[in-house]
């Protein structure tokens, strides 16, 4: 398992440097996360067999457990900043509303196509 976790800090590593190299906005984790699945994923195009791929399931789903941990830093930043949030809470509204709807009709329609995928095949 300490092996597992190794790997998927040194994705998180890479992803950093990638991310700070390159000047770009999205998150070195995101960047590492990435990085780690397109190697999962040509692992198994290439259909090896790779004992430690079982360890990173297990690992990240343990990660996974302590995930809620993670928006206590956020919610204290957001009571630090209340402030400035009651200036643009009609802003901060409309996103949140127009995001949720978006991933909404998103995931809709990749359900929708999923489903009929699947029942093509059958």
């Amino acid at each position: 398992m300490l092996k597992s976790v190794f790997i998927i800090l040194l994705y998180q590593l890479i992803g950093e440097l990638f991310q700070k190299f390159f000047g770009l906005s999205i998150p070195g984790p995101v960047i590492g996360l990435v990085l780690l699945l397109l190697t999962l994923l040509l692992i198994q195009k290439r259909q090896r067999v790779v004992p430690i791929k079982e360890d990173l399931f297990n690992s990240a789903e343990i990660l996974l457990n302590y995930l809620p941990l993670l928006f206590i830093p956020v919610g204290v930043g957001v009571v630090m900043h209340l402030s400035l949030l009651e200036v643009n809470l009609a802003s901060v509204v409309l996103v949140i509303i127009l995001g949720t709807l978006s991933t909404l009709a998103l995931k809709g329609y990749i359900m929708e196509k999923i489903l009929r995928k699947k029942t093509l095949d059958d």
